[in-house]
């Protein structure tokens, strides 16, 4: 099982970047999603996550109401869509695959390798 997240780049505050994440070697339509960022000097933290059935999203309290998570089971791809960005958004931004879509790292068992994002103020 492979995950390939990508999207990411430079952008000014109040922005807008998408990322994107393929999954290959899994029936794609039977996973959880889910996306989380690492900061400078900081821990992994959850973002956002998608159910299999994308009929469940969950966000974290900092980028409700600015980001967006979706699936394209038809691509075998996840997307987030990420608007309004702020500069304590900069972060490497991993995918990662699992049964459910819970806000806990310890939930999936597959990760992509991340995709930079920074946003200048």
């Amino acid at each position: 099982v492979q995950l390939q997240a990508s999207g990411g780049g430079l952008v000014q505050a109040g922005g807008s970047l998408r990322l994107s994440c393929v999954l290959s070697g899994r029936t794609f339509s039977k996973v959880s999603v889910g996306w989380f960022r690492q900061a400078p000097g900081k821990e992994r933290e959850f973002v956002s996550a998608i159910g299999w059935t994308g009929g469940i999203t969950t966000y974290s309290d900092s980028v409700r109401g600015r980001f967006t998570i979706s699936r394209d089971d038809a691509k075998n791809t996840a997307y987030l869509q990420m608007n309004s960005l702020k500069p304590e958004d900069t972060a490497v931004y991993y995918c990662a695959a699992g049964r459910n879509p819970y806000s806990d790292q310890e939930s999936y068992d597959y990760w992509g390798q991340g995709t930079q994002v920074t946003v200048s103020s």
